[in-house]
């Protein structure tokens, strides 16, 4: 055959392939799974859940075209799920979508390149591990995982792969955050001293799904395969379409909603996870047989662990009698304060000439700004959904998978934000403190590991 020069810039861009992965441990097999540019990107949906088909659908539409982005596959253990999935995806992708009875039938398949994890909160880390071994890239909802056990084994598998992983922590994709990262880690902020975190609802109905549990019936899904590895249990609709109210399928407000919020603070300090945690609350409002509380504080302390005199305190408050649902993010210093409701850095409560004049020392007061001074595209809002921090986010992901960059939430944001939720639910569970031991990778309470 003739030796073009096309063949040429092929075959010297293979040989300059093979050397790069050999530089980089990769085997030709693994590197077979890296997409090119002008590669379709197959996705698969694990889990027909609220949360994908409103949050991560309509980011996904704005850029799949463009990025050569494809969904052709739904998994969900429910045939009610299932089918409305396959109907709704089929609607908006413009040709069949393959449902799959579990996870088993979605990955034999053998032509997906990545999946949306958004399945229930305990499910989260072993289907992600599951995923990563089908040589798929994740996005994956938070909490990442429940348990340590769960935690440390998705970890493991997720290192030691190629993928892309990201978890849905969206504030790490916020151009309001990174302003604020960026702010804090320069130093300009100060010592960090306190941090007030609140998520305040008043919604009878939140995490309740009455229509649809009286719809469900086991003969239409696969309870076993749900639990997972959580004890066996009678057939519940509830604890299959309510997980959120009931342990061990969740925590409630700590792996919901606080995980979003302390990973800002893992994340600004570049600390992996509290000192300690004590909680309270209770259920003090809606008595309708649910398990978490519909009411909690937790108090963390945070600093390094080879320093118990230096550090700050974590205060993270919830409640579902009472609220409207806009979030709160405070950080304090001595100088004053970053708010980001308001995304702005004020002098508010700083040390002021008057009271550092009667101890004969310096004023110390931060200038007031506003975090759009460093980065001009704001989110308004601290809280969470279909919006431009979810929509940068997935944007994100998609990306990497295309260029193999990590991620903004990689595999290590969800780890240390589920350190912290578990041990706001050990604290929860026991009524005693919960501690960290950093050689065995377990939550501690009362000299003993946590466990449900």
């Amino acid at each position: 055959m003739p030796y073009s020069r096309r063949n040429f810039i092929t075959q010297s861009a293979k040989a300059a392939a093979v050397t790069f992965i050999a530089g980089k441990g990769l085997t030709s097999k693994s590197y077979s799974r890296i997409i090119g540019a002008n590669d379709r990107v197959r996705v698969g949906v694990v889990g027909f859940s609220d949360r994908f088909r409103t949050s991560h659908v309509p980011p996904f539409m704005q850029f799949h075209k463009d990025m050569n982005f494809d969904i052709v596959a739904v998994s969900d253990l429910w045939k009610k799920r299932r089918e409305e999935g396959t109907a709704f995806l089929k609607e908006k992708m413009g040709h069949d979508i393959v449902g799959c009875r579990n996870n088993d039938e979605l990955y034999g398949l053998k032509d997906i390149d990545a999946v949306f994890i958004s399945t229930a909160d305990f499910q989260h880390a072993l289907l992600a591990k599951e995923a990563v071994l089908a040589k798929c890239d994740v996005y994956c909802e938070k909490p990442f995982a429940e348990t340590m056990a769960d935690n440390r084994e998705a970890l493991k598998a997720i290192q030691s792969s190629d993928r892309i992983v990201q978890i849905g922590s969206q504030r790490r994709s916020g151009a309001n955050y990174i302003a604020a990262a960026n702010f804090i880690q320069s130093g300009q902020f100060g010592d960090i001293k306190m941090v007030e975190l609140t998520w305040n609802v008043n919604q009878p109905g939140r995490w309740r799904r009455p229509e649809l549990v009286a719809q469900c019936k086991e003969e239409d899904l696969d309870w076993k395969r749900y639990l997972m590895n959580r004890p066996y249990v009678p057939f519940n609709a509830r604890k299959y379409l309510e997980y959120r109210l009931f342990w061990p399928y969740s925590s409630g407000m700590p792996g919901q909603w606080m995980s979003h919020q302390i990973d800002t603070v893992h994340w600004f300090t570049k600390l992996k996870h509290p000192r300690s945690v004590v909680a309270n609350g209770g259920i003090y409002m809606w008595k309708d047989g649910r398990e978490n509380w519909d009411t909690t504080t937790a108090v963390f302390d945070y600093g390094p662990s080879d320093d118990p005199t230096s550090g700050f305190q974590v205060i993270f408050s919830s409640r579902m009698d009472n609220g409207d649902e806009s979030p709160a993010e405070i950080y304090f210093s001595n100088g004053g304060e970053l708010n980001l409701n308001t995304n702005k850095v004020t002098p508010n409560g700083g040390l002021s000439k008057k009271a550092a004049a009667a101890m004969h020392m310096q004023p110390n007061l931060l200038p007031e700004m506003n975090l759009t001074e460093v980065n001009e595209k704001v989110v308004a809002s601290a809280n969470t959904g279909g919006d431009t921090l979810t929509t940068n986010h997935i944007r994100n992901w998609m990306e990497c998978i295309r260029s193999r960059k990590r991620p903004n939430a990689p595999v290590e944001a969800g780890y240390y934000h589920s350190i912290a939720n578990i041990m706001t639910n050990a604290a929860v569970r026991t009524g005693y403190k919960a501690t960290f031991d950093e050689a065995t990778q377990e939550v501690m309470v009362n000299g003993k590991v946590f466990t449900y």
